[in-house]
């Protein structure tokens, strides 16, 4: 059996963490708690750099009772890696346009950064210019650059998972498939009289995966980027996993179990069992 611990949105350097002081408390309650994989959906640093090296130190920490894979969010990918960097294959654990299997189980992991479309938001008479501006004025997202357009990027996205997941079905494997932005419509929040926030719906994510994920029958989806916690749910034959710890900061309290960080990882880590 594999027992998987999921999270996302840790945001060790927003929130003004010791990582070294976390890192012990998490490799603890991981290992004491018999977990054998770990799974992080995005957003550890503003610095991709940062997030790897945090990566490395907790799988050696971990090993060789559990593993620890990650992907890309937003935030990670604001400074230390170009476009071409990340989507390289980096370190082991770095699951971004990988399969990589569950011992033991006919289950494998796939992994995608993920990226957006603009589908998810309700601003009328708005185009790709005018999201791309409104990005670039108001998102953090403004300062990552790349070599295509977010509609060509997610359409790389697309075809990855697509390639993956048609890999697994002939393979006859159940999926785990993880990524950092929305794919499902349910977990956006509309509201038409805030145009800012129906313009950021614009950046959350794609319908188009979720799309996707039910057309292959996708067993769970692990994604973060909200900020907005749920319980698990399912949607279309899928059960996603969506808990993300966010931010703890005076001017932005999102924590809701907790009064520090551990508690709240601890309260917002969701797990997984495949037989």
């Amino acid at each position: 059996m594999r027992k998987i611990a999921m999270t996302s949105d840790n945001h060790f350097d927003v929130n003004q963490l010791e990582v070294a002081t976390v890192m012990a408390q998490q490799v603890d309650y991981l290992l004491t708690h018999g977990y054998t994989d770990y799974l992080i959906a995005g957003d550890l640093f503003n610095d991709f750099t940062q997030s790897v090296a945090f990566v490395e130190k907790i799988a050696q920490q971990l090993q060789p009772q559990c593993r620890v894979f990650f992907i890309a969010g937003n935030h990670d990918m604001v400074r230390g890696a170009d476009f071409n960097e990340l989507q390289s294959p980096v370190i082991p654990q770095y699951a971004h346009q990988k399969m990589i299997s569950f011992p033991a189980t006919d289950y494998v992991l796939i992994g995608n950064n993920g990226w957006y479309d603009y589908q998810f938001a309700q601003v009328p008479n708005k185009n790709s210019a005018d999201f791309m501006r409104w990005k670039k004025a108001f998102w953090i997202d403004g300062a990552i650059t790349q070599p295509m357009s977010d509609i060509a990027r997610m359409d790389l996205v697309l075809a990855d998972t697509a390639a993956k997941l048609q890999q697994a079905a002939a393979l006859h494997k159940k999926v785990i498939y993880m990524t950092h932005f929305v794919p499902q419509e349910a977990y956006i929040a509309h509201n038409l009289q805030q145009p800012f926030w129906e313009m950021a719906n614009a950046v959350m994510g794609s319908p188009r995966l979720g799309t996707l994920l039910t057309r292959y029958q996708v067993t769970a989806a692990l994604f973060g980027h909200t900020h907005f916690k749920y319980p698990p749910r399912q949607i279309n034959g899928t059960t996603y996993f969506c808990r993300p710890v966010g931010y703890g900061t005076e001017r932005r309290r999102e924590w809701r179990f907790g009064t520090d960080f551990i508690s709240e990882w601890r309260a917002c880590l969701q797990t997984l069992e495949l037989k």
